[in-house]
């Protein structure tokens, strides 16, 4: 693995639309040499969710850039707004929403990593629809 530190532009982050929305993993294993987490970008234009899924083995940590989401944390709504954090703590079930009118921008954070990749997302609801996956 190489310890040389580099930027990862958005551009080149792996986009996944799988679970709603567009989810950019711009730092993980895969890309930036992570070891012990996963952070990307999550867009959601007005009406979009991310479908409802926990971490067994990760916090997930997210902050947003701009709109007015809303997280469901156990069913349970949580509206959120520009420059506000929340954590997600591990196994717990959650599923972001954009009801407003405006696109929504949110950075995330998972730690630490499943053992393996397939472990670290349990979709709990269908998935809207099947996006590229990378």
């Amino acid at each position: 693995m190489s310890t040389t530190t580099e930027a990862i532009a958005f551009e080149d982050a792996i986009t996944n639309t799988k679970r709603g929305g567009e989810i950019h993993i711009l730092l993980s294993p895969k890309s930036g040499n992570s070891t012990t987490g996963l952070m990307g970008v999550v867009l959601l234009a007005p009406g979009e969710f991310v479908s409802e899924h926990y971490h067994p083995y990760s916090e997930e940590y997210i902050y947003v850039i701009r709109g007015n989401p809303v997280l469901k944390v156990d069913g349970h709504p949580i509206p959120l707004a520009p420059r506000k954090a929340v954590l997600v703590p591990k196994g717990i079930k959650h599923r972001l929403e954009n009801p407003g009118t405006e696109e929504a921008e949110l950075t995330f954070h998972l730690c630490p990593l499943a053992p393996r990749p397939e472990l670290g997302h349990v979709d709990t609801e269908p998935l809207p629809g099947a996006g590229e996956q990378a």
